[in-house]
């Protein structure tokens, strides 16, 4: 039997009730998968809830173009909310998870999720409450996508990613996929934002030369 003390990882999980937490321990483990590994893809159905105890799992979806957009991440104490729609609904993955890092996290079986979403008060409020978040953050990232102007949306991501340096490790692509664009329209905008002397750019790597400039446009208004 696993020792249940990981519950304390996870807010929603701290008050679980003893009899669920006994059960939860008994139908779950704990894994690690390597960095760089795909743990999930479309078509695939889950077998297992997935919470997250250490590293960073980056969740994306793939149009028919071939266009990829970064749908959510997933860090530590938080669970995969795409994998809890598709254990609710019975259906497949419509999008793939990569971990971005090595992972540590604890997988429940389909079977002892359904029963203690139907049994432990704790446990499905848990559920449905992170889900209910994430959902408003994905309807957020919808409205920035669909509605906000692409060098605003860039110059946030980049304030985002830039460590204590102002760099960036990344390349176009990678900043198209977390944006949702094309690569084009990613070096297209990058290139202005070097003639102006707000970014210097090299292999791989990008890094923030006026902080000032980036922030007010940042906090422009479309």
């Amino acid at each position: 039997m696993m020792n249940p003390d990981w519950t304390k990882r996870f807010d929603g999980l701290k008050t679980l009730e003893p009899s669920a937490a006994q059960y939860l321990a008994a139908h779950s483990k704990v894994v690690s998968v390597p960095a760089k590994t795909i743990i999930f893809g479309p078509g695939k159905s889950p077998e297992n809830m997935l919470l997250l105890l250490d590293g960073t799992v980056r969740v994306q979806q793939t149009s028919e173009n071939g266009h990829e957009i970064v749908l959510y991440r997933i860090n530590a104490g938080e669970s995969c909310v795409l994998t809890t729609a598709c254990l609710l609904s019975h259906e497949a993955y419509s999008a793939e998870g990569i971990t971005e890092t090595k992972v540590s996290a604890v997988t429940i079986p389909r079977a002892a999720f359904d029963m203690l979403v139907g049994t432990s008060t704790v446990f499905r409020d848990f559920v449905f409450s992170a889900f209910s978040k994430r959902i408003t953050e994905l309807f957020t990232m919808i409205d920035e996508v669909a509605f906000q102007r692409i060098d605003v949306r860039l110059a946030q991501k980049l304030i985002a990613l830039a460590d204590a340096q102002g760099t960036i490790a990344t390349t176009h692509q990678m900043l198209s996929v977390e944006l949702g664009t094309a690569r084009e329209v990613i070096s297209r905008q990058l290139q202005e934002f070097s003639r102006r002397g707000w970014v210097e750019q090299s292999r791989g790597k990008i890094t923030i030369l006026d902080l000032d400039q980036i922030t007010a446009l940042s906090k422009t208004a479309s």
